[in-house]
């Protein structure tokens, strides 16, 4: 009877992880790090995204609470500490490239975090806690895209949800579109969306200082790249237009 209290007790982990998901690595397998990575891919795909620090507490206490649960209480309260102290300082996970802060007390999973847990799922060897990432810089071109577009007035509709406002000439200053005809609408339109791709993908670290002294985040480069989308899908006739200009001359 013992060693079958110590064998269930051993797996209580195992047990509660399959109740909250699939479970994806044995006990023994599975870092503490890598826990909480799996905790805030299960907050993602329920949705939450980005998820506050308290959400990832709760949920990474309730998916194993013999790691995350507060001494002597393990199955009771949870250890903020425990979390805390896995996302944040010079150890936590954004500085592994695995997360990034989106906002205050925000973060949300980085490409490099969501290859992890698919590695974890899959029984494949994991990289030995990532090495730190040393956060990219826009250039300078990149910066003054930025700047513009966060000042555009279709962001700030957007951000007023007065989106049924929005005027096909705010859109083309959004874009940068200029005198553009023909071939060179699409154009513009990929390049746009190429760069905003990559803008996303430096700040999948974290925020940055823009040259104008405004913090720019992750969240707000993928609003950005929503809203191209969303303003393409609106003024696709007026587009439509643009393109047959040269076309016709």
């Amino acid at each position: 009877m013992r060693g079958q209290a110590e064998l269930l007790v051993g797996c209580t982990d195992f047990l509660v992880a399959d109740r909250m998901g699939p479970a994806v690595n044995t006990l023994e397998d599975c870092t503490l790090p890598e826990k909480i990575l799996l905790a805030a891919f299960q907050l993602e795909e329920m949705g939450q995204t980005p998820f506050s620090a308290e959400a990832l507490i709760v949920t990474a206490w309730q998916k194993y609470p013999r790691t995350f649960g507060l001494k002597g209480y393990e199955e009771q309260y949870p250890d903020s500490n425990k979390v805390l102290a896995g996302i944040m300082g010079e150890k936590g996970l954004p500085k592994r490239g695995w997360m990034a802060k989106v906002g205050q007390k925000l973060y949300s999973l980085t490409r490099d975090g969501r290859q992890v847990v698919r590695k974890l799922e899959t029984g494949e060897a994991t990289p030995p806690l990532t090495a730190r990432r040393t956060p990219e810089q826009l250039s300078r071109e990149q910066d003054l895209l930025l700047q513009g577009m966060l000042a555009s007035t279709a962001y700030q509709k957007l951000r007023q949800q007065r989106q049924n406002e929005w005027t096909f000439s705010e859109a083309c200053r959004f874009w940068s579109m200029g005198e553009r005809a023909g071939a060179a609408v699409d154009a513009r339109l990929d390049e746009l969306q190429k760069q905003l791709a990559e803008i996303e993908h430096v700040l999948a670290v974290g925020p940055t200082t823009l040259g104008n002294g405004r913090e720019a985040t992750g969240a707000e480069v993928g609003q950005l790249c929503d809203l191209h989308s969303q303003l393409e899908q609106r003024f696709g006739r007026h587009l439509g237009l643009l393109r047959s200009r040269s076309e016709g001359v």
